[in-house]
């Protein structure tokens, strides 16, 4: 059966666009050895894909200047010649601890760069090699369509490839998706290869009767409108995982929303694209109030409004890019500062922000600015109908603005008294005040502002104000004193990363994850007694130290941690516990399982691993080759301990897998929370090939239980497969009770 040109046409480009963002997880996937979990890792992974996108679309841009035949004959050649990077795989970069956000962009381009470049550029050409056709009509309708293949294949990743594939698999079905692709542009070559000899003139020959004037007030405009939806992606992105719910899988729904709202916006014809513009306003006003709030109560409802809100607004504002498009002649050059204004975007919110800002403030700035680029149609035209004037309207939105500063006081004053009802009518109030002050970008903008302040934005206002909270390449830290009893305690995000009692009697004592009866607190102060005298104990994550005042007279404490601000919260004793009870301690800076593998084999009796940073999994750390790297670590009577708490995830079954497949004997140490100790509720997991520590262990407390693990899963996790979504737990991420 014949395929039809136009069926072709689609065919193509929905296959490039699955191609591109399929290949944008199974990098980073390849790369999680190296590059951990940290909400940045993924920013910067679409830094370089932005430019990378930049890149292949200026090659467009310039190729579309050629004939069509010549653009054919060059871009099947360097296809082909991208062959040569096939299958893909990780390449060889320097990688110096605390410089990651140079090193990880480069290793990103070195690895993917040729083949995500041109690949890249099939979007404008394809659309352009339609456009050739005078009687094909509009083209811009198949970059709403290749959007669509960008989100399904950003969606096969973890729901099919993931979950069934090896990355070797993996790396084959994409190297043959990339050959059928290249099939696909020959044929539509050949297509536009017969085409009567006018319509194969350069593309520059055209402008003269097609093309249009195209000055920089309406290139800057573009850019903008590109620009802030691509940055406020990125940003909800970083909001989400830092600060509001830090779920696994969280950080695909913006990106993959993103790509779904040019499927709405570049149709003119789509009804839910219209009323997607006509509600963005008061999306905005009710959820962009959010963007300040630091604190992770409600985190679902919040997490859901976020995503919400940029779907609805990166539609409005890609629907008003798609208005302002020129003529078909001026395709790739529309593209090509498209591209460009997402990269700005993607520069601002991975480069910029986090080198400049503490916290991530760069999402409620690209609210505010998406606020000042969303159309400013009233949706009741209530002045007109009372006949006001223009010093009349003036007045009236005056009033509207200091009606609006009022409700937020008093929402300020009942979000501190924890009236959640009261916080909700009001938030409703002033996006009502927000809606009717429509028509006017100053008073619109005064009312969010205000909306955000109010719900939570003088509180982090105050935190930065109080030089409280830093920001690293691996997230936002915050240190937060309370009294009764007086204690300091540090965040990553949303999650208590370490906690110290400030009473000189009590500052030695482990609290948070590690107190006494947890089953890492129980293995280190029995070290001694299973170890003798001279115990050599390893620790894979700092946090604030406290594992350090477990150390005995004649023991040896080393710790590794990757993230140099980290270290300094030690060292400057923010938290003592180190300089307290461990001032010899090792840190070795940097990637633990990296370091360890470089390391002598058999150093340490005891090894815990603690390296997760708030509930997103660095599965590096836990697959079979990691697991191989820290029992090479231990002595043969060593003993390994590993902390699985986690909210959305049940890592027994993990950890139990590679206890049946390597023969070694593991037990689970449930450990409740002791709100007054300042303990809190653990899971750490007892792991030996020796039956001896283990007894040695329980013997050591006879009191406290250690339970067996649950079945194993069906496979272990490997450098090459490994999924996590068989193991979340659906209950807890939509917020039922455990």
């Amino acid at each position: 059966m014949r395929l039809s040109p136009r069926v072709l046409f689609v065919f193509t480009i929905l296959l490039g666009s699955f191609l591109l963002f399929l290949v944008q997880p199974l990098v980073a996937r390849l790369a999680l050895p190296q590059l951990g979990g940290a909400p940045n890792v993924w920013n910067s992974a679409m830094l370089v894909y932005q430019a990378l996108l930049l890149g292949g679309y200026a090659y467009a841009h310039i190729l579309s200047r050629a004939t069509l035949r010549r653009q054919a004959l060059v871009h099947l050649a360097l296809m082909a010649l991208a062959l040569l990077t096939l299958p893909i795989a990780l390449a060889d970069v320097p990688q110096p601890a605390g410089w990651e956000v140079f090193w990880v962009p480069l290793l990103l381009v070195a690895t993917i760069g040729p083949l995500f470049f041109i690949v890249a550029a099939q979007a404008p050409l394809v659309q352009r090699w339609y456009a050739a056709d005078p009687d094909a009509g509009d083209p811009y309708w198949l970059y709403g369509a290749s959007n669509i293949g960008s989100f399904a294949g950003l969606l096969s990743y973890p729901l099919l490839l993931e979950p069934n594939l090896s990355l070797a698999g993996q790396s084959t079905v994409w190297a043959l998706g990339y050959g059928l692709l290249i099939a696909c542009m020959a044929a539509l070559a050949w297509l536009r290869w017969r085409i009567p000899l006018h319509a194969d003139s350069p593309a520059g020959q055209d402008e003269p009767e097609d093309g249009e004037p195209i000055g920089w007030r309406r290139i800057l405009f573009w850019l903008a409108l590109s620009a802030v939806p691509s940055g406020l992606m990125l940003s909800t992105t970083t909001h989400l995982t830092t600060d509001i719910v830090a779920m696994p899988l969280l950080w695909v729904l913006p990106l993959g929303l993103y790509l779904l709202s040019f499927v709405f916006a570049f149709n003119e014809r789509s009804a839910l694209g219209f009323a997607l513009t006509r509600t963005a306003p008061t999306i905005l006003l009710l959820a962009g109030a959010m963007a300040m709030v630091s604190r992770g109560s409600d985190g679902v409802s919040l997490a859901l409004a976020a995503v919400l809100m940029l779907f609805v607004v990166a539609t409005a504002l890609h629907r008003r890019l798609y208005a302002s498009r020129p003529a078909p002649a001026q395709l790739t050059r529309f593209y090509l500062v498209m591209s460009a204004g997402g990269a700005l975007g993607g520069v601002f919110a991975a480069i910029v922000a986090p080198l400049l800002f503490d916290w991530v403030w760069e999402h409620p700035l690209l609210v505010l600015a998406a606020g000042a680029l969303l159309p400013q149609n009233p949706l009741i035209a209530w002045m007109d109908r009372l006949g006001l004037d223009a010093r009349g309207r003036l007045v009236a939105r005056l009033a509207l603005v200091a009606a609006a500063a009022l409700l937020g006081l008093w929402m300020a004053h009942a979000l501190d008294n924890a009236q959640s009802f009261t916080v909700h009518l009001l938030l409703l109030a002033i996006a009502l005040l927000g809606v009717l002050a429509l028509g006017k970008r100053w008073a619109f903008l005064a009312i969010l502002l205000i909306a955000m302040l109010a719900r939570g934005g003088w509180d982090t206002l105050e935190e930065s104000a109080q030089g409280i909270r830093e920001r690293s390449y691996f997230g936002v830290y915050t240190i937060r004193q309370h009294s009764d009893p007086d204690t300091r305690l540090l965040l990553h995000g949303t999650t208590i990363h370490g906690r110290q009692f400030l009473d000189p009697e009590r500052r030695r004592a482990p609290t948070s994850y590690y107190g006494p009866t947890s089953g890492v607190g129980l293995a280190l102060s029995g070290a001694r007694e299973i170890y003798g005298p001279g115990a050599q104990i390893g620790v894979i994550g700092l946090g604030t130290g406290t594992l350090a005042c477990y150390r005995e007279p004649g023991q040896d404490y080393t710790f590794y941690e990757i993230d140099p601000m980290v270290v300094e919260y030690s060292r400057d004793r923010v938290f003592s516990f180190l300089a307290d009870c461990a001032p010899e301690a090792g840190i070795h800076l940097g990637d633990a399982r990296l370091a360890l593998e470089s390391e002598p084999a058999q150093q340490y009796d005891v090894l815990a691993v603690d390296a997760f940073s708030s509930d997103a999994i660095p599965l590096h750390l836990l697959t079979r080759e990691a697991m191989h790297t820290y029992g090479r670590a231990l002595k043969p009577d060593g003993l390994m301990l590993v902390h699985i708490s986690n909210r959305y995830l049940d890592l027994r079954p993990v950890i139990a897998a590679h206890a049946a497949q390597n023969g070694w004997i593991a037990l689970m140490r449930d450990d409740p929370a002791v709100r007054e100790d300042g303990i809190s509720a653990s899971f750490w997991v007892a792991i030996a090939s020796d039956p001896q520590p283990i007894a040695r262990l329980l013997l050591s407390s006879p009191q406290t239980d250690w339970i067996e693990l649950d079945d194993p899963a069906p496979q272990v996790w490997t450098d090459d497969f490994a999924s996590i979504l068989p193991l979340l737990d659906w209950n807890a991420i939509l917020g039922g009770s455990p």
